[in-house]
């Protein structure tokens, strides 16, 4: 008898995975950053989902129902159900990104040609970020209104924002925004490379160290002027600085990697 219950207790679970829907979750993993919006199909019931921005969904499936995973920077892929995915509390699926390459590329700058040449955008018009245009809609940039001279001009949406303590709310976010932007930029001007082999940061604090160099106000003025020469002086600066302070022993770390 304990043995024909121990077979039942054993058997149960798959029997129910194999007859019924299962609600499972899964992620999406690729090189490429574009994981949003990928389609995944039940090819067996014909359902469908979508991954959100980082590439995770739910699905119901049955074992051996087969999922198809189908984007359009994303080289198309198929998974079939095994009944061990249904233990495991994450279901990863690799794909491919589809990487077209021309023969040739010319670039030509024209100068004269923008948008505000071309009739898209008013002359000297002020562009906001979108903290920014936030900020703006909560009165903070509305200096307007005559009749509200006696405020210093503000509109009445900036004065209750003001008083409510949003519009300080908002200008915190305006300068994340820009960090976060100026820690984009960095990445864009420097390559990982860069960071491991000439400023001898390693991997697992370069992403720490980026946040480190953002609050630096010459840094900050460096990169807002496009100086790429002085902005690779002051990295240089900036990680020693933050070598010593997080105490790293870079050359320790260079013979274990070895």
């Amino acid at each position: 008898m304990p043995k024909r219950l121990l077979f039942f207790f054993f058997i149960f679970p798959i029997l129910v995975f194999s007859q019924n829907d299962t609600l499972i979750r899964g992620k999406v993993v690729s090189e490429s950053s574009l994981l949003e919006g990928i389609h995944v199909i039940n090819l067996s019931s014909k359902l469908g989902v979508v991954t959100d921005s980082r590439g995770y969904f739910q699905i119901q499936v049955r074992i051996s129902d087969t999922l198809q995973f189908s984007a359009v920077n994303l080289k198309a892929t198929r998974y079939v159900m095994q009944k061990s995915d249904f233990f495991n509390d994450l279901l990863l699926v690799r794909m491919e990104s589809l990487i077209t390459e021309l023969e040739e590329v010319a670039i030509i700058n024209y100068k004269n040609i923008n948008a505000v040449a071309l009739g898209i955008v008013p002359a000297n018009q002020k562009t906001y970020t979108p903290a920014e245009r936030k900020l703006a809609a909560a009165g903070d940039f509305k200096w307007y209104s005559p009749l509200l001279m006696p405020l210093g001009g503000m509109s009445v949406d900036g004065l209750i924002n003001s008083i409510s303590g949003r519009t300080n709310m908002l200008k915190k976010e305006v300068m994340v925004e820009r960090k976060e932007m100026l820690q984009a930029k960095t990445s864009d001007y420097f390559e990982k490379k860069y960071f491991l082999e000439v400023l001898k940061i390693p991997e697992i604090y370069i992403e720490g160290f980026m946040f480190y160099v953002v609050e630096n106000e010459r840094y900050v003025r460096a990169m807002s002027e496009k100086n790429k020469t002085m902005a690779s002086f002051i990295l240089s600066e900036l990680a020693a600085e933050y070598l010593k302070l997080q105490e790293i022993d870079t050359e320790k770390i260079t013979k274990n990697e070895k």
